[in-house]
């Protein structure tokens, strides 16, 4: 059972083969991984990945972190998660959510979330979770699509019109992170593939526009990565 107050995301909970798919064609530049590392650390750290789906990316970051924790709310896919890593020793996956993280005060050193919760206005409760199990002068680091940039901006928009991507970026200004931009290509093996991606993404008449809208097999897509790091001495009330 899906834990209380998670919201479905039914790109990867209804087609977790088609996202899997989709996974493999992001950041076929490698310029989403390269900035990621540029910004925060990421070699020998207890690092935290939330909603991290069918832990999909925690294979890479063990590569170089000492310790991987994964959360999944979605019970069917922390399943599948475990099966990936089932041979990574220092990779877990733990089902709970954002706004409530199972692992104790102070054990990690990055708490990553990637496309996932962490949307602007209403995640309030996300980013106290990541603060209290950062360790002092840890980062939280939030990537999402950039939709005020590429086509892929504005077919997310005409899919989703209650989400400003601007209000958005300011949300996580206002609460001290920094934010850098970072284009890159999502690239399919046929066009079936890419149709079927957009698809899980888009509405019907969006994704019909968006597939028309590609010719050949790569699309640009724009991403930005927020960082906020937890201050190494005191900690601030309401922290």
């Amino acid at each position: 059972m899906t834990l209380p107050g998670v919201t479905e995301s039914p790109n990867i909970w209804r087609w977790p083969d088609v996202y899997e798919a989709e996974n493999a064609a992001q950041d076929a530049t490698g310029a989403l991984w390269e900035a990621l590392e540029e910004v925060v650390d990421l070699d020998g750290v207890d690092l935290v990945d939330v909603g991290c789906g069918d832990g999909y990316h925690l294979p890479r970051f063990a590569t170089t972190a000492r310790r991987v924790t994964g959360v999944e709310p979605h019970p069917p896919l922390v399943e599948r998660a475990r099966r990936r890593c089932e041979d990574l020793p220092t990779v877990s996956v733990l089902g709970g959510s954002a706004a409530a993280l199972p692992l104790p005060d102070r054990s990690a050193d990055v708490v990553h979330a990637r496309t996932a919760y962490f949307f602007g206005p209403g995640c309030e409760p996300g980013l106290a979770e990541a603060d209290r199990v950062l360790c002092p002068g840890g980062a939280l680091v939030v990537v999402d699509l950039d939709a005020t940039r590429h086509s892929y901006g504005a077919w997310m928009r005409a899919s989703a019109p209650g989400y400003d991507p601007r209000t958005a970026e300011r949300f996580f200004a206002d609460r001290g992170f920094s934010t850098r931009r970072v284009d890159t290509l999502w690239r399919f093996p046929d066009r079936a593939t890419l149709s079927a991606v957009l698809h899980i993404e888009f509405t019907p008449a969006v994704a019909g526009r968006a597939v028309d809208g590609t010719p050949g097999l790569a699309l640009p897509v724009a991403y930005r990565i927020h960082v906020r790091r937890r201050p190494s001495g005191l900690v601030p009330v309401g922290r």
